[in-house]
């Protein structure tokens, strides 16, 4: 009589795994033959896959095949290769642009109802806006240095007449006018962000004063943040794609001699944001924090070169809060401190950019600015950063700082070509300094997570998001 083949079951109760070379860890199907013992050829083998291409190493190659793209495109005279390239990167900045006004809004309104579950709430809050103050103050302070010291405007051969008004201008009246919207439907359609954040707010504060009657509605709020979340997480991963159409664009448009004439000020930009992120911002947690700086861009690698590519503050959000989650960082106080610095701190957009831009600009237009000035500069960066909102470009915050000290707001034209290159590094010292404050004022209040802190990883993106659900595993002996 012929046995029938054994059938692999899965035992509800816990099994010891022994040190046995012929024991292994394999997923099981329901729908899967068993194997029969004795079999050489349906033995059970461990599964080999292919190793994935960490994250990091994906961007880089999107950088450099984008460079060797418009390198051929500019030099080749190949239209259709640079109109192609600016397409796949306008694609990928309009697919993160896409989920900007629902996220800002349903992780506003989420993130003030969290912070009921914070002891000491205010507190928090209060701390936290005084820490993006005083690294705002910090970097703004920096970059007034490098442009004085530098003279970025002297020698580039560029004249007033070269220079243009802006589509989008800002000023203090329109600041303060229009955070207030006319509806509800005109700042979600406009992506008016500052608008967006106020009636969040609004909404938030609303939902905490209802108490138990809001349930329904913040239960609601939190399962479209958690779906806006997840596909937004689809259009990061094409963040490579988008790199090579950004770069070979920027590269193929704009040329090497463009970057050439703009030499001093795009140094100038990029030592003042390398010199926030590598130097101020390990400075304050050594002397502040007291944790090790090493661990912070270990575990926050991952949303500063997103960031980096993506030039979108609010875009890296999600990761942004992920890696902040996992530094350590309270997920009630992270839920609540990374959008509200995804909307207002802009340590490169709005405190190194316009400090350097405004000296930069005053110079092609012959105007001398004094003391006064400069203190207006820090002000401005200070008090005006949440005009930038988060989005791709500083436009309206370089308007903002350009109004107030009265210079010509022509000059902003003379910046556009080379925004690009620019927005990138701005952008990363912008997400670098919103995962810092978190972890600064939880170390500062005793409810910062050490172990997770000493234990966090520059991880893959795939593994911030939660990748792919873990499948069972059985024991199967040999």
């Amino acid at each position: 009589m012929q046995r029938p083949a054994l059938e692999a079951r899965v035992c509800r109760t816990p099994v010891p795994v022994l040190p046995d070379t012929h024991l292994w860890s394999v997923s099981v199907s329901a729908s899967a033959p068993a194997s029969a013992p004795g079999n050489p050829e349906n033995a059970v083998k461990p599964s080999s896959r292919i190793p994935k291409i960490p994250f990091w190493a994906q961007i880089i190659a999107g950088l450099v095949l984008g460079a060797l793209l418009g390198w051929i495109a500019r030099s080749q005279d190949v239209s259709w290769l640079k109109e192609t390239l600016g397409q796949v990167g306008d694609i990928f900045v309009q697919l993160l642009k896409l989920a900007v006004a629902p996220l800002v809004f349903f992780a506003i309104l989420v993130s003030i109802t969290n912070l009921r579950k914070v002891n000491n709430a205010a507190r928090l809050a209060t701390r936290t806006l005084l820490w993006f103050m005083i690294t705002s103050l910090i970097a703004v302070a920096i970059g007034l240095v490098i442009g004085l010291v530098t003279n970025p405007g002297a020698g580039t051969g560029l004249t007033p007449q070269d220079g243009k008004l802006p589509k989008r201008e800002g000023s203090w009246i329109d600041f303060l006018t229009g955070i207030i919207p006319s509806d509800v439907i005109t700042p979600f359609t406009e992506l008016n962000v500052l608008q967006i954040v106020f009636m969040a707010a609004v909404a938030g504060i609303a939902a905490l004063k209802l108490g138990d009657r809001a349930k329904p509605i913040l239960t609601l709020s939190e399962s479209i943040l958690e779906l806006l979340q997840k596909a937004l997480w689809w259009v990061i991963r094409l963040a490579p794609l988008g790199t090579v159409g950004l770069i070979g664009f920027a590269i193929a448009d704009y040329g090497w001699d463009l970057i050439g004439k703009y030499a001093t000020f795009t140094a100038d930009v990029y030592i003042g944001s390398a010199l926030v992120m590598f130097g101020v911002y390990p400075l304050l947690l050594a002397t502040v924090a007291k944790v090790n700086p090493i661990q912070f861009y270990k575990g926050a690698w991952p949303a500063i070169q997103l960031a980096f590519v993506s030039r979108s503050s609010v875009g890296t959000m999600p990761v942004t809060q992920k890696v902040t989650e996992r530094l350590g960082v309270p997920k009630e106080y992270a839920s609540f401190a990374v959008p509200f610095g995804a909307t207002t701190k802009m340590d490169g957009c709005a405190a190194i950019y316009p400090a350097l831009a405004a000296i930069f600009i005053a110079q092609i237009f012959d105007v001398q600015l004094g003391i006064g000035d400069y203190l207006l500069i820090a002000f401005v960066s200070v008090i005006g950063s949440a005009a930038t909102a988060g989005l791709t470009g500083a436009t309206v915050m370089l308007t903002l700082t350009l109004s107030t000290l009265g210079l010509p707001l022509e000059g902003v034209g003379l910046l556009m070509a080379i925004d690009p290159i620019l927005d990138m590094v701005r952008t990363a010292t912008n997400v670098a300094g919103q995962a810092l404050v978190p972890v600064i004022v939880s170390a500062r209040e005793k409810i910062l997570d050490l172990t997770a802190y000493e234990n966090a990883s520059a991880s893959p993106i795939d593994d911030l998001a939660g990748g792919r659900e873990a499948e069972p595993k059985v024991a199967v002996a040999a």
